[in-house]
């Protein structure tokens, strides 16, 4: 099942989507091995044969470096083609990853993503959460932003990365895309999922693989098979890989 429904937003999304880290960031990861940021290139040839593959889901973010900047480089011509994701609430400059949460930064991050991926509107925005979820909806100004850009045109949708049960909850009440963590090895949220599921929200899973902890051959097909989920974000280096996991992806099918 190659294509899925994104919630009520009436659009089908690849069953993988590319998580686009690796592209533009290769400081202060969490990932067991090292690596080298690909030439322009080799970027420019993986982001397009990617959506030559079939996959028509992207998703980048402030924080993952110059990721921005290269899919609006190597990708505008074809902008029509994919629905694009990012984030607001960190942001990674100079070898170092911040949090701000405060209503002119996150205006601003808006904007600047908007010109780096040079495109007319973001379909999806997400609150990049630092693992205080709740604090994050109830303290600050984050959600409000995100409706009044979505009001006004900016973002087809938003929505929360959230990392606890608690805050992906809370966010039930106001987004149309929640994007957790969800795996073989977790499994905490998958009540979440389910309530999301029965109310229209879009679920796209991050780390599903455990940050590559865990085979593709079982990690991909555990997480698609949950009915409640619409995509599995999947990044990578290797195209080899990705058109692997893509056929992986493409076999399952939802549970009933």
């Amino acid at each position: 099942m190659q294509y899925r429904p994104l919630g009520n937003t009436g659009f089908s999304i690849s069953a993988l989507g590319f998580g686009a880290f690796k592209i533009g960031r290769n400081q202060q990861i969490k990932y067991s091995q090292s690596y080298d940021l690909p030439d322009d290139a080799t970027t420019d040839h993986l982001l397009n044969s990617i959506l030559d593959l079939g996959i028509n889901h992207i998703d980048t973010a402030p924080a993952y470096g110059i990721s921005e900047e290269r899919i609006g480089r190597f990708l505008a011509h074809r902008r029509k083609e994919f629905l694009l994701s990012t984030k607001i609430g960190e942001t990674f400059e100079n070898g170092q990853s911040t949090y701000d949460f405060s209503r002119a930064s996150l205006q601003s991050s808006i904007e600047r993503s908007l010109q780096r991926l040079k495109t007319d509107v973001l379909d999806i925005v997400l609150i990049h959460s630092n693992g205080d979820d709740e604090s994050i909806l109830t303290e600050t100004d984050a959600v409000e932003v995100l409706q009044t850009a979505k009001q006004a045109g900016q973002i087809r949708w938003i929505g929360l990365s959230g990392k606890t049960v608690s805050g992906v909850t809370s966010a039930l009440t106001w987004a149309d895309v929640l994007m957790l963590e969800y795996h073989l090895e977790d499994r905490s949220l998958e009540d979440v999922i389910r309530q999301a599921a029965q109310q229209g929200i879009g679920v796209i899973i991050k780390k599903g693989l455990a940050s590559g902890q865990l085979p593709a051959e079982e990690a991909i097909p555990f997480v698609l098979s949950n009915p409640g989920v619409s995509n599995l974000v999947v990044g990578g280096l290797s195209l080899k890989h990705i058109q692997t996991n893509w056929h992986t992806a493409a076999s399952v099918r939802p549970a009933a």
